[in-house]
């Protein structure tokens, strides 16, 4: 605790957040541990070197127990409302959300006979968008979120429950709007937002480069279509698209160096802080996601740090900016945006030097970068790679390369895009930069789809278990000391872990192989039976179902969570009774 205090406390104060979630102590409970995490803390006026080692478990219980009740008050609802399944609601635009090819999806907040609540709901394509700027009334197609009907499904009900979302809605027919009053400081700006995202709409530019615009500058990716995210996600440069730490680096750095041009040198104070308040200023205007709130602290710890000349620390930054978001909203902890964001930072700093060691030194600055791009590269994505896999069951094994390739045009393609969206902003128009912006964006996305369409480099349906993953973090923990130095003690210990991870892994697939079932899943109103025995598996599927959705949301959930990819589709409208494991 003494070298890394705060994160630390941080990973206690998380601790005290997952506890509290899986055993969900009473408020009664929850005072009783906090007044003896409060007594504890009497150890720090004891003398002696017991009393000086009690301190760090005594504090390190306290900000545990911090969690647990961070998480208590985050978690408490005045309880579900009841509504009713179709009735006459009036409501107001809250966020908005990834379309489909059939309907916008919103997040709304809407009242019934005066119970207020919140909802996603779809809206079809023909109706106009919504906005921020009215109140809406509607008759509403209104049905509770329920659980998913096996452990292998995507828990839809409990991710919007986090965010205390109980029902997803339909409107069917026509709505009424009327104009508001009562805009917040808030919707304001989303509605600022909005009026910007439709100005790039409007704008002169191919449909697929706006929509690129729009994500990897305003975070928008609700009107992308399917094929570019399949590219971005196959090609493990998902992140590229998401507005990380990169992003905010880099328009900070723009911001800056126009202040650079405009002040004088003895005005350096003056221009770090404006730029600063800038990029605070732009984390707002985007929504402040998770990974833009963490960048703006660390990059803000970094300058502050500089203004006091004092010496930085990126963990204290990385566990600053972990503990603003969770005290503000503990439920992000269990946000995959936010466990990847943190965990490729952590990445980052616990292999960078290391990895730079072992690479050729750099004769010159170009060199430097190039080197640094690799390094931080391969740091990021080792870190990320078990919670990837553990997510989202792929893993492309050119992502290494594509991401060396791709990343150093990013910073281009970034500013780019950002003095687009500005003269867009202010409806300027140049032809011959547009032109050129689509040209550029055009073989960027041709690039990333070169990549996402290598069908021998993505592997998919990787299953992994919460198990599997800690023993790969804890591998990951000692790779560090074996990349430093390479001997005996530090490749045994790897190498340790390693076989436990793959017998832990021969285990589970043996008793994953070893069950025998008949299943009946629920798509929609349709009922498809599996039949599985050994390795094997059936699937019985009616004409009327849309076979590509089934194997994307029932057939390949299924084979990865019994890890098989051995399987059969049979056109069966059997009754279960009907089907035999002999």
């Amino acid at each position: 605790m003494q070298k890394q205090p705060l994160l630390i406390l941080c990973l206690c104060f998380i601790a005290g957040i997952v506890v509290q979630d899986l055993w969900i102590l009473s408020r009664g409970a929850l005072l009783l541990v906090l007044l003896i995490a409060l007594v504890m803390q009497a150890v720090f006026f004891l003398p002696g070197f017991l009393a000086y080692q009690l301190r760090k478990v005594s504090l390190g219980f306290l900000f545990l127990i911090f969690g647990l009740a961070a998480h208590e008050l985050h978690s408490t609802s005045a309880g579900i409302p009841i509504v009713e399944n179709k009735s006459e609601c009036i409501f107001k635009l809250r966020k908005k959300l990834n379309s489909n090819e059939k309907n916008r999806r919103y997040e709304i907040v809407a009242w019934q006979n005066n119970h207020q609540f919140r909802s996603v709901l779809s809206v079809p394509r023909a109706e106009p968008e919504l906005d921020y700027m009215h109140y809406y009334k509607a008759s509403l197609y209104i049905n509770a979120l329920e659980k998913p009907y096996s452990d292998f499904q995507f828990n839809y009900q409990k991710y919007l429950a986090r965010k205390g979302i109980y029902y997803q809605s339909y409107l069917p027919g026509n709505l009424q709007r009327e104009k508001r009053s009562d805009l917040s400081f808030s919707e304001k700006i989303r509605q600022a937002r909005l009026q910007l995202l439709r100005k790039i709409d409007a704008a002169p530019l191919q449909k697929r480069t706006r929509e690129f615009a729009k994500g990897i500058i305003l975070a928008d990716r609700t009107e992308m279509d399917q094929e570019t995210l399949r590219d971005f996600r196959n090609s493990g440069t998902m992140h590229i698209l998401a507005i990380s730490g990169t992003h905010m680096a880099i328009i900070f750095g723009v911001i800056l160096a126009v202040f650079n041009v405009l002040l004088s040198e003895k005005y350096r104070n003056l221009k770090i802080i404006l730029a600063l308040v800038l990029i605070w200023t732009f984390a707002v205007f985007i929504d402040y996601g998770n990974s833009v709130i963490r960048s703006c602290i660390m990059i803000s710890c970094y300058y502050i740090f500089r203004l006091l000349q004092r010496k930085t620390d990126l963990l204290h930054a990385l566990s600053l900016a972990a503990f603003v978001i969770l005290f503000i909203d503990s439920n992000q902890v269990f946000d995959v945006g936010f466990q990847l964001s943190f965990s490729a930072v952590l990445g980052i700093f616990w292999f960078n030097q290391p990895l730079l060691k072992r690479l050729p030194l750099p004769k010159n600055k170009v060199q430097n970068l190039l080197l640094n791009i690799v390094s931080i590269s391969i740091a990021a994505q080792l870190a990320t790679l078990p919670l990837v896999i553990y997510y989202f069951h792929q893993y492309s094994s050119i992502s290494l390369l594509a991401n060396l390739i791709i990343i150093p045009f990013a910073e281009i393609i970034i500013v780019f895009s950002l003095l687009m969206v500005g003269l867009i902003g202010f409806s300027l128009n140049f032809m011959w930069l547009n032109q050129m912006f689509d040209t550029v964006i055009a073989h960027s996305l041709k690039a990333v789809h070169y990549f996402g369409d290598l069908d021998f480099a993505l592997h998919e349906m990787i299953p992994l278990t919460l198990l599997e993953v800690a023993l790969l973090a804890i591998i990951l923990y000692f790779l560090r000391p074996l990349i430093i130095k390479i001997n005996i003690r530090n490749l045994t210990r790897v190498a340790f872990f390693i076989v436990l991870f793959v017998s832990l892994r021969f285990l589970l697939n043996y008793r994953a192989r070893s069950l025998d079932e008949i299943l009946v899943h629920h798509f929609f109103n349709h009922e498809i039976y599996s039949v599985k025995k050994g390795g094997e598996v059936i699937f019985y599927l009616s004409d009327e179902v849309d076979r590509e959705k089934v194997k994307q949301y029932v057939i390949m959930p299924y084979l990865t969570s019994r890890r098989t990819k051995n399987y059969v589709i049979k056109k069966g409208e059997k009754h279960p009774s009907e089907f035999s494991l002999r």
